[in-house]
């Protein structure tokens, strides 16, 4: 690199390199252009490349586990701002389980169609009632955790299985 591009006494951060093109005729009032040009990329933030482009790209896969974390920062939100709200989710825990029975009287069904009724009923009533719950003593109260967790399981488990047949 030439001494009219090299910077003399400019302090730089670790890792980074400054160059200076000198000014270009016609401009002599003008400040010179300044480039920063980072040496490499840290570790860390390669990491947190990849990781962060795999979960983009299997955004659509990992979708009930989204909402298992946004259901637990909601439920711990709504403890903590108000518990009783608990008390006004707990009843909404019944929806799905009457949904599978006006679903089976209007339309009624046998055999595999009636298990997955049943399962996303129960699955959903679980759900409700764990943030019921949780909004009133707090998402990580006794074996709330693990009802979550166990939960999460189910739903992801679910979901992929409905994705890979259809």
């Amino acid at each position: 690199m030439s001494s009219r591009t090299r910077a003399r006494g400019a302090k730089t951060a670790a890792g980074v390199h400054t160059v200076r093109i000198p000014r270009q005729r016609g401009r002599r009032g003008a400040d010179p252009f300044v480039v920063v040009v980072p040496e490499r990329p840290s570790l860390g933030r390669e990491a947190l490349a990849v990781v962060g482009g795999w979960l983009w790209r299997s955004r659509r896969a990992l979708a009930p586990t989204g909402l298992a974390v946004l259901a637990l920062v909601v439920a711990g939100l709504l403890h903590v701002i108000a518990w009783w709200s608990g008390l006004l989710l707990a009843p909404t825990a019944a929806g799905p389980l009457v949904w599978l029975l006006v679903m089976q009287r209007r339309r009624p069904a046998t055999g595999s169609v009636l298990i997955w009724r049943i399962g996303l009923a129960a699955l959903t009533s679980s759900a409700i009632a764990w943030l019921a719950v949780a909004a009133g003593f707090g998402p990580l109260a006794g074996a709330l955790e693990l009802w979550w967790l166990l939960t999460l399981i189910a739903a992801q488990s679910a979901w992929l299985i409905v994705r890979r047949t259809h």
